[in-house]
């Protein structure tokens, strides 16, 4: 074991919720909980839910098992950082929130629309210096052009108060600077969260996350396919393989994967923009892009799978 290893503690991989991990007749936060050690808890950016209910998603998970929270968007979006009195008591229902939960990371995110001028970053710090949120830290995420630079009077903030610089590892993010904690929000390079990374896109995301000088590092995955991939790192870590995204390889594959959600009638570009961004396993080892494959269809108009399928099948024969 290397030094790098030694000094990295924890290392937690989830995602942005669980309501979409469905399982027949297990409660979702449940199953979840088999397959996963931490959860960011999505829905509390939308809605604030009352204690109870948050009592009952800490039963339904192991003892170890960990949450994050996502602070509600009033905070931000409607009080837009403002030391007014109702983002106060936000704050502090969210604390109490994380209490309940044993979360010590409330998730705080910047809107790319907030500007981040000397004025705005002054009341961001009244705030802040406003608040008592005990152990509960908060993972500042700035939603602005990856060529800004922070400013370096919210960057001082962040440090006085103890902040993590919430990045995203799959577009290639640095923190600004070096924290105890890495907590990173993967997307991916895609429009919004459309995206799937390739194997080698999860390795360097899982080297970045060595290379820093964090003891922990907490993953939260956010893509399309948000559960699949991240037990597809997951796996990786525990066993240096990648496991197959379908049953088959090659065209099979490829099939398996448009007949989830593929509408037709579709023309050959369509498909390409509306199909390209998943993976699917041309070799047992090896996933590769499905624009790849859909790349060698003529051009015009298919409708359905068996008429995809029956062309790519002919022109590789």
């Amino acid at each position: 074991m290397t030094k790098r290893t030694e000094a990295l503690k924890e290392y937690l991989i989830g995602a942005g919720g669980w309501a979409y991990f469905r399982v027949p007749g297990v409660n979702s936060l449940t199953a979840y909980s088999k397959v996963f050690n931490f959860v960011e808890v999505n829905s509390t950016f939308y809605q604030i839910p009352p204690l109870n209910e948050a009592e009952k998603w800490r039963r339904l998970v192991p003892p170890d098992f960990q949450f994050s929270v996502r602070a509600h968007r009033s905070i931000t979006q409607t009080y837009r950082f403002q030391p007014v009195q109702q983002a106060i008591e936000a704050f502090e229902k969210m604390r109490k929130i994380c209490q309940v939960l044993k979360a010590n990371i409330l998730h705080v995110q910047v809107p790319r629309s907030f500007r981040l001028s000397r004025a705005s970053v002054e009341d961001l710090r009244l705030l802040f210096c406003s608040l008592d949120l005990g152990n509960v830290r908060v993972a500042l995420e700035v939603r602005q052009a990856l060529t800004q630079v922070l400013p370096q009077e919210l960057l001082k903030i962040m440090q006085d108060k103890n902040m993590v610089h919430c990045v995203d590892l799959s577009k290639g993010e640095d923190p600004a600077y070096e924290s105890d904690l890495l907590y990173t929000r993967l997307f991916g390079k895609g429009q919004h969260n459309i995206y799937q990374p390739t194997d080698e896109e999860l390795i360097e995301i899982d080297r970045r996350a060595y290379a820093s000088k964090s003891e922990k590092v907490a993953m939260s995955f956010h893509f399309v396919k948000m559960y699949k991939d991240a037990v597809r790192l997951k796996n990786y870590k525990q066993t240096g393989k990648f496991p197959m995204i379908t049953r088959l390889t090659g065209i099979s594959s490829l099939e398996e994967v448009l007949r989830e959600d593929a509408e037709f009638p579709a023309t050959k570009q369509q498909l390409i923009r509306k199909q390209g961004w998943k993976l699917f396993d041309k070799t047992e080892t090896a996933r590769v892009y499905a624009e790849e494959a859909l790349q060698e269809l003529p051009e015009g108009t298919y409708n359905s799978i068996d008429e995809v399928m029956d062309k790519l099948e002919h022109d590789t024969r």
